[in-house]
């Protein structure tokens, strides 16, 4: 009898608005970031910032779950440790080898170009773990530990894993992001049906945001793109769907 009376939380239109409150959190929160600029340095005013919007953000939807579910905690548990460099390994190959080079042609309009150089691209270990362990964190108990956990007692696992990649892309509002967003939430999406674990999805995420971070801190210039500093594109990328498969392959054998 209990458990008829269980509450599952979120649908599709509640995954919706929880994209659309961190968003506005994100957005609302930026004059906290401009007016800090003016007693700090930009990396450390960006640091507080990223921690209030996002922590402010998984507060109030982590809240809103509690209210409607009873339930406050995610499994941050990983049964079988071989799997953790297979999780580093197909994110990093997913992201330099197929990703980066399809980002990489999409056209950057020249006052967000202008915009990117005239600031530069920070690479001091606080902005490594902002991009690398901060929002990673944030991000995926939010779209993997509530909005697909939510999703995949009420539909398909397709259906929830496309749903909540596609609110993924779309809360870091621009192209890039978007498909980069998309990759890391189909990966990670799988693998948390797969184990219904926060952690592992953490690990693809940490992965993933790191590899692109120690990238451009190689490079240390955007307009050198990321595909075209080591070997042939095509045979590089064919190597990256070759790892990519392997590391999809030996998981699904080792998941339950």
């Amino acid at each position: 009898m209990a458990s008829s009376t269980i509450k599952t939380y979120p649908n599709i239109t509640q995954s919706i608005g929880i994209t659309a409150i961190l968003i506005v959190v994100m957005i609302s929160t930026v004059p906290i970031d401009l007016w800090l600029n003016k007693f700090a340095n930009e990396e450390i005013s960006m640091f507080i910032y990223s921690i209030l919007s996002m922590g402010i953000s998984f507060w109030i939807i982590n809240t809103m779950r509690k209210h409607r579910t009873n339930n406050s905690s995610f499994d941050l548990t990983i049964k079988n440790k071989w799997i953790i460099p297979f999780l580093i390994l197909g994110s990093t190959a997913s992201i330099l080898g197929i990703v980066a080079p399809i980002v990489m042609r999409i056209p950057i309009p020249e006052f967000l170009r202008n915009s990117v150089l005239s600031t530069g691209i920070q690479t001091t270990f606080l902005t490594f773990f902002i991009i690398a362990i901060i929002a990673p964190i944030f991000e995926e108990l939010i779209f993997r530990g509530i909005i697909l956990d939510g999703l995949l007692k009420k539909y398909a696992p397709i259906t929830s894993i496309v749903v909540s990649s596609v609110l993924f892309g779309i809360v870091h509002l621009n192209p890039w992001q978007f498909i980069t967003g998309l990759a890391i939430g189909f990966f990670s999406g799988w693998v948390y049906y797969k184990t219904r674990s926060v952690l592992p999805s953490i690990i693809i995420h940490v992965s993933s945001n790191a590899s692109v971070f120690l990238m451009s801190y190689i490079t240390d210039n955007i307009d050198l793109s990321i595909y075209a500093l080591y070997g042939n594109p095509i045979l590089r990328t064919f190597c990256a769907m070759l790892i990519l498969s392997t590391c999809i392959v030996y998981l699904h054998k080792k998941l339950r």
